[in-house]
């Protein structure tokens, strides 16, 4: 009995640990901590449109492009093609770029922030900045956080755009079962601003708990690199499973009781 209690016990502090230390990172950027280290937070935001604009801006379109003919191909075996659009509306935004983002964040910016804190932590960089009197806290992850959220929130509009190009190019011009004014009356039906704003909500929540995770275990990672390998590893596992329940939360708050679909009249 004790060995079955053993795994939920140690997972429950784990979430303690991770939700005290999130606690302690937005509240210095909060506070205002962070300001007399802004310059590295722009420095960290150069790094994230580097490294990273290109990566989620190619996945989208890639994923609009399936999204686009799937959506045009089901269109066309209920007799009515015009309706890819009602797919490229609701799929791009709604469900597929958010999780596109979320994943590719995971996979690259989450995991970046482990080994880059993970490996200042092994070679006893984080003790040396604590010894010149610099909060490591606040300048490392403070800092990343902040940077985020200048940076992410107009990369994944652009994203959005990709994807929403990205579906016009197959349905219209791939497909060409519908003209361009078909495809885009029908897609602007199903658009408005709300959406909009609940899916970038829905993806900064995605990417606040994901550099939140990273740096977490990163920050906290031990035992030389097999160690750090062993947290990068972590890290990803916990963010796959928040993002897919930031997700399901998020369509069943903004969408699970009004889907704000303008369908027979």
């Amino acid at each position: 009995m004790r060995g079955a209690l053993a795994i939920p016990r140690g997972w429950l502090e784990g979430l303690g640990d991770l939700g005290s230390f999130s606690a302690r990172v937005i509240g210095s950027i909060v506070g205002g901590r962070v300001v007399r280290f802004f310059g590295e937070a722009l420095r960290q935001s150069g790094i994230l449109i580097l490294s990273s604009t290109l990566v989620v801006w190619g996945l989208v379109f890639i994923i609009g492009l399936q999204c686009g003919i799937e959506g045009a191909y089901f269109s066309r075996s209920v007799g009515a093609p015009a309706n890819s659009g009602v797919f490229s509306a609701w799929c791009d935004l709604r469900e597929l770029v958010p999780y596109v983002f979320g994943y590719m964040l995971a996979a690259k910016v989450g995991t970046g922030f482990v080994a880059e804190l993970g490996s200042m932590r092994i070679s006893d960089e984080i003790d040396a900045l604590e010894v010149m009197g610099l909060p490591s806290l606040v300048f490392l992850c403070g800092t990343r956080l902040l940077a985020s959220w200048l940076v992410l929130p107009f990369m994944y509009v652009a994203a959005i755009g990709a994807g929403f190009f990205a579906s016009y190019l197959a349905v219209v011009l791939q497909i060409g079962e519908v003209s361009s004014g078909g495809f885009l009356l029908i897609f602007w039906m199903f658009q408005n601003p709300p959406d909009l704003l609940y899916s970038v909500i829905k993806a900064m929540a995605m990417a606040t708990v994901i550099v939140l995770v990273g740096c977490y275990y990163g920050y906290h990672a031990s035992g030389g690199p097999v160690g750090v390998g062993r947290a990068t590893a972590k890290s990803m596992v916990v963010n796959l499973v928040l993002i897919h329940l930031i997700g399901m939360l998020g369509t069943q708050a903004f969408w699970g009781a009004n889907p704000r679909a303008p369908i027979g009249g």
